[in-house]
Order: C-alpha cells, then sequence, then structure tokens
C-alpha cells in the first residue's frame, strides 16, 4: 500500500484545520507589527524607552514562569478523553506564577529601576504587575483550545485578544492619556484574558476538575522544556538589559528600534521547520533516513531564497526603513538595525526542526547552555567596550556560535557517522551549497547595486516628514533592490518565476 496515499487525506485534513489558525497568525502578527510603530510616533523618545522596558520585564517573565506547563497541553489533551484536570491543574500552576511574578515585580522594582536607570519605572508598577500576572494566567487559553483540534475557536480567540491588546495599548496613547492610560488598559486586559481562560476550561472541558498524580506527570513533561527557557530567554534578553542598565531611557528607546525584527521571519520559518518535521518523521519510520539529508537540503534552499535578499536588503535598505516606519528621530538606530538582520541570514537551516524530528532535543539544550556560556563575556565587554553597538554585537555572535553548536549535530541526526569523514565534510554534504551560493551572490549583488545607485538617485531631504511621504525614498530602494536582485538571480541561471513557485509549493509527502 502507498504510504503517501494513505496519509494524504490525514494530511490534507490536517492542513485544513491549520489554515485558520495560520491565518489568525498572518494577521496577529500584523497587528504586533504595528503596535510599536504608531508608538514610536506617538510618544517621546524617554516614554517609548520606558514603555519598551515595560515589556521587556513583562516578556521575561512570560515565557520563564509557565516553565513549559502550558506547552505540556499540546501532549496530554490530545490522549485524554478528560482533559479537564490537566487544564485545571495547568491554569492554578499558571495563576500562581502569574502572582509570583507580580510578586517579583513589586519586591523588586525598586533594584531594577535603579539598575536600569530609569525612576519612571515605579510609576507604573502596579500595573505591569497586573498585565503580566495576567497574562502568565491566561497564557493556556489558545493553547487549551488548539490541543482540543478547535483550530477556528483558536484562531478566533487570537485575533480578538490580538485585537483587544492593540486597542488598549494605541486609543489610550492617541487619546492622549500617554502611557500611563495604556498600561492601566493593558492590565485590565490582562485580567480579561484570565478570566476568559477559567471560562473556557469551564465550559469547554468533561471529567473531573482534579485527579490525584497527574501533577506530578504533568510537571515531568514540562520540566525539560522549562529548563531550557530558563536558560534561553535570559540569554535572548541580557543584551537589552545590559544596555538598558548603562543608557538613558531615550537611548534604550533607540536601541531598541534598532532591535527590531520583522515578525515576517517567524512565519515562513516556523511551517517550514514543521512540515519538514514531518517529513523526517515519515522517512525515518520507513527506514529511509538518508533521503531526510535531500528533504533538509530542500527546506533550506527555500529559506536561502527568502532570507538572505531580506537581510541583504534591511541591511542596505536601513536608512529609509527606519525613517518610514519609525521617523527621523530614529536614525540613531540605524548602525545597530543592520547588526541584528543579519540574524535573518541565520535562520535559513531549519536545524531545530530537524533534531526535534530525530529526538535530538538534548542537544538544543546544549546549545541554549553554549550560548549562555558565552553570552555573559561577551556582553559585558561588548556594552562596556562599544556601548550599544557592542551590546547588539554581542547578541549576533552568541546567536551565530548557537547556530554552529545546532550545525554540528545536523550530520548525525541525518544518519552520518565518523566513517564518513571528519566533522566539517559531514556538514558540508548536508548543505545545499548551489542553491547558497546563488541565493547569496543575487542577495549581495543586489544590495552592492543599490548601495552604488543610491548616490545618483533624487534627493529626498526635501519631503514632508508625514508617514506616507516617508514611504517613497523606501518605496524607491525596494524598486531598486528588486530589479537588481531578479536580474543578479537570472545571471546566476535562477528563474525567478520558477524559484517563487518552488517557495510557494507544500513539500512533497514520502513516496
Amino acid at each position: 500500500m502507498n504510504v503517501a496515499a494513505a496519509t494524504a487525506p490525514a494530511d490534507g485534513s490536517f492542513f485544513r484545520k491549520a489554515g485558520p489558525l495560520v491565518l489568525a497568525r498572518l494577521v496577529a502578527a500584523g497587528i504586533t507589527f504595528v503596535i510599536p510603530l504608531v508608538l514610536a510616533r506617538a510618544m517621546a523618545l524617554d516614554e517609548y524607552g520606558t514603555y519598551k522596558q515595560l515589556f521587556l520585564i513583562a516578556q521575561t517573565l512570560f515565557y520563564i514562569l509557565p516553565f513549559g506547563v502550558t506547552q505540556s497541553l499540546y501532549f496530554f489533551v490530545p490522549r485524554t478523553d478528560h482533559a479537564r484536570p490537566w487544564v485545571v491543574q495547568t491554569l492554578l500552576f499558571t495563576l500562581g506564577t502569574g502572582l509570583l511574578a507580580a510578586g517579583l515585580i513589586y519586591a523588586l522594582g525598586e533594584p531594577v529601576a535603579s539598575a536600569l536607570q530609569n525612576p519612571r519605572l515605579l510609576d507604573y508598577r502596579w500595573e505591569l504587575a497586573v498585565y503580566t500576572a495576567g497574562l502568565v494566567a491566561a497564557s493556556p487559553l489558545e493553547v487549551l483550545l488548539t490541543s482540543q483540534g478547535r483550530t477556528r475557536h483558536s484562531a478566533l480567540m487570537y485575533l480578538l485578544s490580538d485585537g483587544l491588546r492593540a486597542g488598549a495599548m494605541v486609543v489610550p496613547v492617541l487619546l492622549g492619556y500617554g502611557l500611563k492610560g495604556a498600561m492601566t488598559c493593558m492590565a485590565g486586559f490582562g485580567c480579561v484574558r484570565m478570566i476568559a481562560a477559567w471560562l473556557t476550561m469551564a465550559l469547554g472541558t468533561r471529567g473531573p476538575w482534579f485527579e490525584r498524580g497527574l501533577g506530578w506527570r504533568q510537571l515531568a513533561y514540562a520540566a525539560p522544556f522549562g529548563a531550557a527557557m530558563l536558560l534561553s530567554i535570559p540569554q535572548q534578553y541580557a543584551h537589552q538589559y545590559a544596555v538598558g542598565a548603562q543608557v538613558t531611557p531615550e537611548l534604550f528607546a533607540i536601541y531598541a528600534v534598532g532591535c527590531f525584527q520583522l515578525p515576517l521571519v517567524d512565519l515562513l520559518y516556523s511551517p517550514t521547520s514543521e512540515v519538514l518535521m514531518v517529513q523526517v518523521g515519515q522517512l525515518d519510520r520507513e527506514g529511509r533516513l538518508r533521503e531526510a539529508i535531500d528533504a533538509f537540503k530542500a527546506a533550506s534552499a527555500r529559506l536561502a531564497y527568502a532570507f538572505l535578499p531580506m537581510a541583504a536588503f534591511l541591511f542596505v535598505a536601513a536608512p529609509e526603513f527606519i525613517a518610514a516606519l519609525f521617523g527621523r528621530k530614529f536614525l540613531g538606530a540605524v548602525p545597530i538595525f543592520r547588526v541584528s538582520v543579519l540574524a535573518v541570514a541565520g535562520s535559513i537551516f531549519p536545524m531545530d526542526g530537524l533534531l526535534r524530528a530525530r529526538n535530538e532535543t538534548r542537544f538544543l539544550f546544549v546549545s541554549y547552555l553554549v550560548k549562555t556560556v558565552v553570552t555573559v563575556p561577551l556582553v559585558y565587554f561588548g556594552v562596556t567596550r562599544l556601548g550599544m553597538l557592542g551590546g547588539i554585537l554581542s547578541w549576533a555572535i552568541a546567536e551565530l556560535i548557537g547556530k554552529l553548536t545546532l550545525l554540528s549535530r545536523v550530520p548525525r541526526a541525518l544518519g552520518f557517522t565518523r566513517e564518513d569523514g571528519h566533522l566539517v565534510s559531514r556538514v558540508i554534504r548536508v548543505l545545499p551549497l548551489k542553491s547558497l551560493g546563488k541565493a547569496l551572490l543575487s542577495a549581495v549583488g543586489a544590495a552592492v547595486a543599490v548601495a552604488l545607485l543610491r548616490g545618483v538617485e533624487p534627493s529626498t531631504d526635501a519631503l514632508p516628514d508625514g508617514s506616507l511621504w516617508r514611504m517613497v525614498p523606501l518605496a524607491l530602494v525596494s524598486l531598486l533592490y528588486l530589479v537588481g536582485y531578479l536580474a543578479c538571480l537570472r545571471v546566476t541561471g535562477v528563474r525567478p518565476l520558477a524559484m517563487l513557485s518552488q517557495l510557494r509549493r507544500r513539500p512533497a509527502q514520502p513516496a
């Protein structure tokens, strides 16, 4: 019996169910993209810097404190007809950790404000505490719906939640109530989400409210992921805390804009990685692991043709991009932004998906540990010697080391052994070198052309400072880059339409 044929309906059903969720995530990413753009233009620099520091604290606690218990619902709920005890203990755990977050914000508010050289953080302490507590306590909301297979309900919840969040954050600022009004509304938003999570549990699950012994099982399952987050999140945000401790809120606002990451990267990377996991899992089950090499190469090539030109464009068009989206007052962020976008190029290899599919999750933890170890000295010397630019450089170098650590494990995950040659040769054999070369050459060639032509394009300095007028230089640079990139692709023998079709095509299931 043909396995692909047998699994086709299931795969089709999966993609149909995932469709609303993917669309909702796309809209949510758009909302997330717009919020800082609006606030950056509406707020003074010191107020915007304070806003970014408040949400840096909230995000740190939000990602660490659930300790993987929320994500464990993806494993336990689909495997039982009585999900309620699992969900109740999850909500109780996140409620407890949410209250812990609020307590930490209150207890450590003064030393944190002093360390970040921003006493204004204390003006928003209770709002931040309530918002973070609600955010952590309600973290199982969409996960519960998705794990029950109710993807349409989950998608709707994402849309409603992100719409309310955007309104709570932006409307008070636009109405003149400033950051204080926005934080008060965000505290209310956190409470609404927490209530919605408990109502969803009560109305949407079956079974007893408590069952002895399940809590330890769930915690044991969640602990490895939670431990990884304890390493990963502080490492990811260390450079921002270090810079915040060295500069004023106004300068931190500049730094935060320089660290801006396009949500498009995750929107392209995550589906590619997830589909690769399915492909590798099927090939491994059928004893055809070596064929997974081609699957990994194909996925990497698709991402390379998307991310390498994106990184090169953002690097060369950084002044126009920052001015158009955030305003001219943030042009000081251009050097920082140029370093941060180099991380986009590091996302061309879906290594985490491959390693998860091959049950190499322990090595993911190793990569987090390696990044954490190197981050401490890098951040210290980078920030103390080079200031804000040193902060983002330390982050970029740590990310590169982490990627190289994962890459060193890829050959083994794909079935190579030491008998197949030394490590470098094994790594080379799993990479799509020809596609990487063409994508890199085309991206760099187009960027160089734009840099050379920028000197002869009409000056835009005299344009009015309105939002639409600021888009004119970005549109011109975008057009120049697009033409240059397509021309370079043709020179390297790549047909742009065929490449676009490949990027959009769903990878074929193994026959």
